[in-house]
């Protein structure tokens, strides 16, 4: 009886993780899919914000 239960707990248990893993990875499709950069903000610090070389950082200084 008790193995039985457990059976149906390990069950619900894996259904739950994976709704919520296809919830999770839906989430990061729709509004995590690339890097952004707001419009009007200053060319020095978009390229902050979207990386650039070390190089280009110290001769900017």
């Amino acid at each position: 009886m008790q193995l039985k239960n457990n059976q149906k707990l390990v069950r619900e248990i894996g259904i739950i993780l994976v709704v919520k893993v296809f919830f999770l990875m839906l989430i990061k499709s729709i509004w995590f899919d690339a890097p952004t950069i707001p419009k009007g903000i200053d060319s020095q610090v978009a390229t902050h914000i979207a990386g650039s070389s070390p190089a280009q950082q110290e001769s900017s200084r």
